[in-house]
Formats: structure tokens, C-alpha cells, sequence
């Protein structure tokens, strides 16, 4: 096997400047970085990771926690582009990821376990029950955790802004001269709050009468429930002109299932999305785009500067998205 000496040889500098290049760090030129990594790769060097856990006292392994309670898996694209934009930012840093889960050897275990037996050197929480004890137990750890769409004082967190983005969908519709908008939200989470508090509060401000009939609760990523709840809504004397859908999925699975009772729902109500995912687009629905791509980049720079730094200082950062005009909302 070819060693870090035989390495500092041929390239002419010392032992502990080839490691500094092997591990990228910043006391190093660039052209000696390049040079010695460049003579690892043609000599056939391959980094030891057990030596190298030894010597730093880290796996340089992140533990991703991804429950999905939608059963939509890695299909659901906000999640997936989250999950992709954080293992592309931890490669960027030399960590791997892996999948965590609370069974290991054939036994039942809890989050927190299986992290100290993979060892993990810190854990971003994507998708979960944030009320589940396991991750109150897993949080209130020593294992460095940054959470998504949650937040904990005791760990960093980064959040969709999920106020803005109903703030702005209901100003949308007042703009277009809608006066009467509902809301089929998703189950009742943190997201959710936050959500129904931009709803309401844009409905305030621009003096929209409240009627608690059109605000319904769904199920995000549940194309049955925001079918009945569209149903309900389209039967009322007095209907709404407009609905905002608790995801872009649930809203063109709805549109798509009217069309098979011969009913176009385009035609006859305004409706916007959430997410601006890329079929959204594609349809040209009127939705809010989260920034999934931010989100995964800045939870992984958040999680590797508490594994790499001991202060224990949490940081929570707020990412806005942006609204995307589509023609499924009709001037009045």
C-alpha cells in the first residue's frame, strides 16, 4: 500500500504537507494541493478511513433521518432535492452520508442508537415526527444535529419560510381581484402553523372577510383528501373563487381526477399550488417555489461548523422561496 512518505518523496515536500493536501486544508497553496494529490492518484494512494478516524477522531459520516410519513419516498421532489443538495455540499466537505433508522442487527433500537454505533459525527433531521421521543431523545444528545422545518433551541436549524409564502399566494388572489379564497392545508405541524398564521394574517391586512367553511384540513401529498375537500368546496351556495392546495401534487392530482367526471376544475375555480415543483411548472400552475436547493446547502454548512466547532453556538436560518405566475389564476 502506498504511504503518506513515499508520497512527500516524490513530490519533494514534507509528510505533514501531503496530508495537509490529501485533507484540503487552507494553510497550503493551491498549486502544491493539486500537485500532491495529482502524484497520490497516479501512485495509487487510497485514504484508510479507519486510519484516518483514529488520527482525527471522526468517520467524516453524516447521519441523514428521512421519515416519511407520506409513503412518497425520494419520489416527493422537495424532499429529494433537499436530501440531493445536502450529499452534494457534504461531498464537497469530504463527508459521506447514510440513512438512519431504529433497527440494526435484526433488533429494535432507537435513532440515537444506531448514530453511536455508526459512529455518526453529526445528523440532519430532513422529515420527521419532530414530536416523536426519539428525536427529543436524539436532539438533547452530544450528537450535533441540524434540523429542517423545525427548530429546537439546543441545535441549528434552517426553515422554509412558510409564512411569506401563504402571505404572498393570498396577495396574489387579491391582486387578480379574488375576494374569496380557501385553504385546503396539510395535517396539523409546524409547517402547517406557520402556514395558516400567512394565510390569515394576509387575509387581515387586506380585509378579507373570514369564513372558516373554506378553510379545510388535508393531508400533504394526499391526492383523496384535497379531491373530497375540492368536492365540498365546489358544492357550497356561496363557493370560493379561489384555492390554495397544501402541495403542487395534491392540486394536480385533483385537477386530474375532475377530468375523469368530465369536470374541468381550471375552468371553473382559480386554484395555486405549493412547492413549485417542476411538473407545476410544466402545467403552468400558479404556485410558490420552495427553495429546496438553499435549504440542503445551508443545512449541511450549519451541521459540519457545529461537528467541526465546539462552541455549541446554534444558528437558525429562515430561507424565503418565490412565487410562480402560472394562468390558473383568473382575473376578476
Amino acid at each position: 500500500m502506498i504511504s503518506m512518505k513515499e508520497i512527500a518523496r516524490s513530490c519533494g515536500v514534507s509528510v505533514a504537507t501531503v496530508s495537509k493536501a490529501l485533507s484540503d486544508k487552507a494553510d497550503i497553496s493551491k498549486a502544491t494541493r493539486d500537485k500532491v494529490r495529482k502524484v497520490a492518484e497516479e501512485m495509487g494512494y487510497t485514504l484508510n478511513a479507519s486510519a484516518r478516524a483514529l488520527k482525527t477522531n471522526r468517520t467524516y459520516n453524516i447521519g441523514v433521518l428521512f421519515v416519511d410519513s407520506m409513503a412518497a419516498g425520494l419520489a416527493h421532489e422537495y424532499f429529494s432535492e433537499i436530501l440531493e443538495s445536502f450529499k452534494k455540499a457534504a461531498e464537497e466537505n469530504g463527508y459521506d452520508i447514510t440513512f438512519i433508522n431504529n433497527r440494526f442487527a435484526g433488533m429494535e433500537s432507537t435513532y440515537l442508537m444506531h448514530c453511536k454505533y455508526r459512529n455518526f459525527d453529526g445528523v440532519v433531521v430532513i422529515s420527521a415526527d419532530f414530536k416523536d421521543p426519539q428525536i427529543l431523545e436524539l436532539v438533547d444528545s452530544d450528537v450535533p444535529v441540524v434540523t429542517v422545518d423545525y427548530s429546537y433551541n439546543n441545535c441549528s436549524s434552517v426553515i422554509s419560510d412558510n409564512t411569506k409564502g401563504l402571505r404572498e399566494l393570498v396577495k396574489y388572489a387579491f391582486a387578480r381581484g379574488h375576494r374569496k379564497i380557501a385553504f385546503i392545508h396539510g395535517e396539523m405541524t409546524d409547517v402547517t402553523k406557520k402556514r395558516m398564521m400567512g394565510f390569515y394574517s394576509a387575509c387581515k391586512e387586506l380585509g378579507i372577510p373570514e369564513n372558516d367553511e373554506w378553510v379545510l384540513e388535508g393531508k400533504y401529498h394526499d391526492i383523496d383528501l384535497s379531491y373530497l375537500s375540492t368536492k365540498k368546496l365546489l358544492a357550497m351556495e356561496d363557493r370560493p373563487t379561489c384555492i390554495i392546495f397544501p402541495d403542487d401534487y395534491s392540486l394536480i392530482g385533483t385537477v386530474s381526477r375532475l377530468s375523469e367526471e368530465k369536470y374541468s376544475l381550471l375552468d371553473n375555480v382559480s386554484v395555486m399550488g405549493y412547492d413549485g415543483i417542476k411538473m407545476a411548472q410544466f402545467m403552468g400552475l400558479t404556485t410558490y417555489q420552495q427553495d429546496a436547493l438553499s435549504l440542503g446547502r445551508i443545512a449541511c454548512k450549519r451541521l459540519i461548523d457545529a461537528i467541526e466547532d465546539t462552541t455549541g453556538i446554534c444558528e437558525h436560518s429562515v430561507v424565503a422561496g418565490r412565487l410562480i405566475e402560472g394562468g390558473t389564476v383568473k382575473q376578476i
